[in-house]
């Protein structure tokens, strides 16, 4: 068991800092002091976060840290943190480590007993969350579905009896796909698309699964979007089957099934690889 206190501290401390997810008036009075008096800024992009400290006349000198660099840099990172030193880490929008960079270098600082400070700030899932009118309680944030078909599709089917709004990112390139994926798994339900959050050009798409996949056969989008789905109203129950292994491959051989199909179907209905359902059979 570790305790934090997070200000009595004489160590250095990894301050985790929001920043907009468009619009810049979204940064906070603290956010801005924050970045303004630590000694060291890591950025997911120096380039992209230059803009933002540009803007609000920051001087302070950056370093990258993102997911192909955060092995090499964080024992830097940490040594900085050691010698009394603090490190404000942000992304280029929104929270820090929300399908984001960032939630490696907190568990080294935990490691290292040095204290990690998060600011509260802009992050665009809960933004669009509360004003898609779907069921704000209980949610699941699940961030980027995988891009694959079958693997996404996998990932649906895990989450198809979750009661909670789920809350999605997703590219716009991709996004009528992914509804499609969605409908095909989890029916007709009521979804909402958020794009462009915050900035000038904000939409709120809202309607069935069918509908918006109807809407967006006619229509692009551009822009980052959030893809919020409905929970489960009805909880499919598991079916269940009666005997070992080996009883239900010789019931299905039974009705009519050859040992390959029968033992295909066993596992297939248990999640299990064919040759652990061989072996089971045939006693092996």
């Amino acid at each position: 068991m570790k305790i934090q206190k997070s200000f009595a501290q004489s160590v250095g401390t990894l301050y985790l800092v929001p920043t907009p997810i468009g619009n810049l008036e979204d940064m906070t009075f603290r956010a801005v002091k924050t970045l303004q008096t630590v000694d060291l800024i890591a950025s997911e992009d120096t380039r992209n976060t230059q803009k933002l400290l540009n803007h609000f006349e920051v001087k302070v000198p950056q370093k990258s840290l993102h997911e192909h660099n955060y092995n090499e840099r964080i024992p830097e990172l940490l040594d900085f943190l050691r010698d009394g030193k603090s490190i404000a880490q942000v992304s280029d929008a929104g929270m820090p480590s929300i399908s984001d960079p960032g939630h490696e270098l907190v568990v080294a600082c935990i490691a290292a007993d040095i204290p990690v400070v998060a600011l509260p700030g802009a992050t665009a899932g809960m933004t669009a969350l509360i004003a898609s009118g779907l069921l704000p309680q209980p949610f699941y944030f699940y961030g980027f579905l995988q891009r694959k078909k079958s693997s996404q599709k996998k990932e649906l089917e895990d989450l198809r009896n979750q009661t909670a709004t789920l809350i999605f990112y997703e590219s716009p390139h991709r996004v009528k796909e992914t509804l499609k994926n969605v409908a095909e798994v989890f029916g007709n339900r009521e979804v909402v698309i958020c794009r462009e959050l915050t900035k000038l050009y904000e939409e709120y798409l809202r309607g069935t699964a069918e509908e918006l996949i109807e809407y967006l056969s006619e229509h692009s989008l551009k822009g980052e979007c959030c893809l919020l789905v409905s929970g489960a109203t009805e909880i499919a129950e598991e079916e269940v089957f009666e005997g070992t292994l080996k009883e239900q491959v010789e019931a299905l051989i039974s009705e009519g099934q050859t040992s390959k199909e029968a033992i295909k179907s066993v596992a297939k209905r248990h999640n299990l690889k064919k040759q652990d359902v061989y072996k089971e059979y045939h006693e092996l």
